[in-house]
């Protein structure tokens, strides 16, 4: 019998309890009594004076005083307690090399940098040229052949570049000749090679293209657009601006390049990257996470270091994924023929010899698990417009939409049938539901800044980003970005950093068009009136992009 079972110094705890709480209470009663009746005021209240009238100390003790089965409670708690700390300590020294190897892993942009560096010095090295031996002669060295680096014709330029780049260097050299306007060279030179660029590889994709086909693009992509598509950037592959499917597939030609140098963590890239339905990323990352900890728990089972490439949960979860069946290469299996049921089918065989160690597969097990895609940032395509052409580009390009163009303008049609048909019956609730359902079908949104000179600043925004976004777009372009400002919408609203910064360009009903009309701030408009660049608003290099019609 245990300590705690015997009745006897149950009893004896209990009494000794009740004795030791009632003395505490009783002797802050007594101090209590004697500061009360210290102090000067006779009025008080004999309730409030006379302690002995309270009874809730007594009660106190008796809520305190207990019995057998509340003990038993307490003894319960204390040993789950202690069982609780014990399992974390037991917990931490199992797991917590794997717990502080996730948490303390690099970025995704950080391994991918590593990758460029490598393959960077490994270019440097190619190119060094042959080796030598130290033991080498002069002479000997001397008569190395120099191989000669083939010259590459360039194609001249088509009339249209010839014309298009001479109108640009005549606009620059215009504004050059103007004192008002202090344009960097590198600005000017920077935008007379974008507009050759631009001219020359759009003369390129004419050329390409067979003539019907030539014809239907002419037809489908009017001069009235207001952007000429949605171009995104990865900084941390290139510099390059391109359309969402050619970056595609140019992250996916830089990930398969880092194949070879390494196979595990670029295998996880292309899991995350190369495929777009999430939910089956996931379901493929969890099971081919459960494959390689089955191996790590149950090292000599040969059960789990075979995988049925024709199984149906292979099939469904990790064959159709890009880069899974990478990853299991990198983490031992080899694809073989083997027997079942007299009849050869393909199999993933788990190699002990492939992989450093078994622990190896759990830094691929936390690789898997953390990897995240490559994201790709949207570019503003930036654009200065004067207002009569700011006039005539009103249409939006079909990047810019969630349903092709001809779906949206059909479904218009049959909601204005349905709006004129019912406009008396239609609540405020209603109509702003159906306004929030038709910026729905929207991805992006052109936003065009009016300043008071008439000039106008547009840029491309996702219908999900902030108006802090636009704000800051705003200030980087700007001659003097250090000074507050205030973008008006068309219907007067005045659109406030405190108040609106994190507010969504649907929120704000700027979907999926509209036009800001920019304002200084009430504080610096006479700091403004009284700076000689009073009516400059826009930064020398951006007002280069300013195209004639």
């Amino acid at each position: 019998m245990s300590l705690f079972e015997n009745t006897a110094f149950n009893s004896t705890l209990y009494e000794a309890l009740y004795l030791q709480i009632e003395d505490t209470l009783s002797f802050a009663k007594d101090f209590f009594q004697s500061c009360v009746s210290s102090l000067p005021i006779d009025n008080l209240p004999k309730s409030f004076v006379n302690l002995d009238d309270f009874t809730f100390y007594d009660n106190l003790a008796e809520v305190l005083f207990f019995n057998e089965f509340q003990f038993l409670l307490l003894k319960t708690f204390f040993l789950i307690l202690l069982f609780t700390l014990l399992l974390i300590f037991v917990s931490w020294r199992v797991y917590g090399n794997r717990i502080s190897e996730r948490f303390m892993k690099p970025a995704t942009s950080a391994t991918i940098a590593q990758l460029k560096e490598s393959k960077k010095a490994d270019a440097k090295f190619k190119l060094a040229g042959p080796g030598h031996r130290l033991s080498e002669s002069s002479i000997s060295n001397q008569s190395v052949v120099k191989k000669e680096s083939s010259v590459v014709k360039r194609s001249g330029l088509s009339e249209e570049s010839k014309i298009a780049a001479d109108a640009a260097l005549a606009r620059l050299q215009q504004k050059r000749d103007n004192p008002a306007f202090n344009t960097s060279l590198a600005a000017i030179k920077a935008q007379v090679k974008r507009e050759l660029e631009n001219e020359e590889t759009h003369s390129k994709a004419i050329e390409s293209i067979a003539p019907k086909e030539r014809q239907e693009i002419e037809t489908e992509l009017p001069g009235n657009f207001a952007a000429s598509g949605v171009f995104f950037k990865c900084p941390i592959i290139s510099n390059d601006i391109l359309p969402r499917d050619e970056w595609k597939q140019n992250i996916k030609k830089f990930l398969y390049e880092q194949l070879e140098e390494e196979r595990g963590l670029t295998a996880c890239l292309i899991i995350q990257s190369c495929n777009n339905n999430r939910e089956k990323i996931d379901t493929c990352v969890e099971t081919l996470c459960k494959y390689l900890e089955n191996i790590i728990t149950y090292p000599e089972e040969e059960k789990y270091q075979k995988i049925r490439m024709c199984n149906r949960a292979f099939c469904d979860r990790v064959q159709p994924i890009e880069g899974a069946l990478e990853l299991l290469l990198a983490a031992g299996f080899v694809q073989q023929k083997l027997e079942n049921n007299a009849v050869e089918e393909d199999y993933l065989v788990f190699q002990k010899d492939n992989v450093p160690s078994i622990e190896s597969l759990t830094t691929l097990i936390d690789a898997l698990r953390s990897a995240e895609p490559i994201h790709l940032e949207l570019d503003r395509n930036l654009q200065v417009l004067l207002p009569s052409q700011a006039a005539t580009k009103v249409q939006l390009p079909p990047s810019f939409y969630a349903l092709s163009m001809e779906e949206i303008k059909r479904e218009q049609q049959l909601r204005a049938e349905a709006i004129e048909k019912s406009q008396m019956l239609r609540t405020k609730a209603m109509r702003e539901k159906d306004e929030l359902r038709e910026m729905r079908k929207y991805k992006f949104a052109i936003i065009r800044i009016r300043f008071p000179d008439g000039i106008l600043l547009q840029g491309t925004f996702s219908v999900y980003e902030r108006y802090m976004e636009i704000h800051e777009f705003v200030q980087e372009n700007l001659e003097h970005s250090g000074l507050p400002f205030i973008l008006n919408t068309p219907t007067g609203h005045k659109l406030l950093i405190d108040e609106d910064a994190n507010k969504t360009l649907i929120d704000l009903k700027l979907v999926p068009a509209t036009v800001l009309n920019f304002a200084w701030d009430s504080n610096v408009i006479e700091e403004i009136n009284n700076s000689p660049n009073k009516d400059v608003y826009l930064k020398p290099e951006v007002m280069v992009l300013v195209r004639e019609m």
